[in-house]
């Protein structure tokens, strides 16, 4: 017998009932997804995440233009000022120095978003005088084919339509740097719990006209070997988030990076940090809209984001599954001050044009990239193919003193 439990629990004084949650979630997207349940049966968790997020006709991500924004759900840091695109141009060269300076070289993004970061780091190469900026070309990865020509746009009215690299080339290796900034929370997961000493996984069902939660066994044996393998064994009442999708599209990188460097930055733990019950018994599924933080799947159902802290060691053990190096780890506030992001300030305050409003601008968003307990706690992983290592990479090569306990 399948026992629902309440699908999340929602704040004090918003929209609790069933007919508030259809007219805050796009209803003909939960039609749809009602149909199915009660077609096939409950839903696994990241099949429902899917096309919350994903679904073209109404998942957040197809649909919301503005999600990383000041004016949308949360700002990334390309978003919160261009000095985070330009520290990071830092390392885009040096790559290009450490590959022998091809004359073939291609910066991808995937999850480009607005193209903040991509023209960011171009603009910057063409400041700087870059030889690299005559050769690079700028491949934006995104969702759709509208998403991927909005970027497109934006980089051709920044002025570097010859430095876009043709479209279709996504499944094709490149030579260069691959940037993933905040992609693998935003793949879906799959839920594990432990309940009567068995290991069960939380499904998707429909009940009482909404959606909820059903502890069932699982599909199969891949999300909790995936755990094994990490030495990691849930205790009762435990939940536990498992990023399948995330270690899959790390693995493909070994198919898609022919020599170069793939930055990985957000935000996760190792596991023995992100499955301790002592710390995370419930697990990290977190929603953003509006700039505020929930805990709840089912409310605004593909008009809000969900994410889900990237579990380290299982992204590491992938890219060496794929064939990949692993560089290193560090945090973001390490990376861009190994990047020299304090130089990019001082550079900026001594430019004549520079507005005294862009430079609080600039300053403030520097303070918040890197600090501990901000963006600067991030993770920032570096994998490779085919480059010399003899030196630490810059954004390797920096690390604040450990914080006393």
């Amino acid at each position: 017998m399948t026992t629902f439990e309440p699908a999340g629990t929602p704040p004090s004084g918003s929209a609790a009932g069933p007919a508030d949650r259809w007219a805050e979630s796009d209803a003909a997207l939960v039609e749809r997804l009602r149909a199915r349940i009660l077609r096939d049966g409950p839903l696994r968790f990241d099949r429902f995440m899917a096309s919350a997020l994903y679904d073209p006709q109404g998942g957040y991500y197809a649909t919301d233009d503005r999600r990383s924004t000041r004016t949308g759900d949360y700002l990334s840091a390309p978003e919160l000022d261009p000095i985070f695109g330009a520290t990071l141009a830092a390392q885009v060269e040096e790559v290009w120095s450490r590959l022998g300076q091809p004359e073939t070289f291609t910066l991808r993004e995937d999850a480009a978003g607005s193209g903040a970061l991509g023209v960011a780091i171009l603009d910057r190469l063409v400041a700087a005088g870059s030889p690299l900026a005559s050769v690079m070309r700028y491949l934006p990865v995104e969702v759709d084919a509208g998403r991927e020509a909005g970027v497109r746009a934006r980089v051709i009215a920044a002025g570097h339509e010859a430095r876009l690299a043709e479209p279709g080339r996504q499944g094709q290796p490149v030579t260069g740097v691959i940037i993933a900034n905040e992609l693998l929370d935003a793949l879906p997961v799959r839920r594990l719990t432990r309940r009567d000493g068995r290991l069960l996984e939380l499904h998707v069902d429909w009940h009482d006209d909404w959606f909820a939660e059903a502890a069932l066994p699982p599909s199969d044996q891949v999300a909790g070997e995936a755990l094994a393998r990490e030495g990691i064994e849930l205790v009762e009442g435990q939940v536990a988030e498992v990023g399948l999708a995330a270690a899959t599209w790390v693995r493909d990188l070994g198919a898609r990076l022919e020599s170069g460097l793939a930055l990985i930055i957000d935000y996760g733990h190792s596991a023995a940090d992100l499955y301790d019950p002592a710390q995370r018994l419930g697990g990290l599924l977190r929603t953003y809209r509006g700039h505020h933080v929930g805990d709840d799947p089912y409310r605004s159902v593909g008009r809000q984001d969900l994410t889900a802290h990237v579990d380290w060691t299982a992204i590491e053990l992938a890219a060496t599954d794929g064939g990949l190096t692993v560089i290193g780890r560090t945090s973001q506030a390490e990376a861009l001050t190994g990047l020299g992001v304090g130089d990019r300030l001082v550079e900026l305050g001594a430019r004549a044009e520079t507005t005294p409003a862009a430079y609080a601008a600039a300053r403030a968003a520097v303070v918040r990239l890197v600090d501990p307990r901000a963006m600067g706690g991030f993770g920032v992983l570096a994998l490779g193919r085919g480059m010399a290592l003899e030196a630490p990479l810059a954004c390797l090569a920096f690390r604040l003193p450990p914080r006393p306990r």
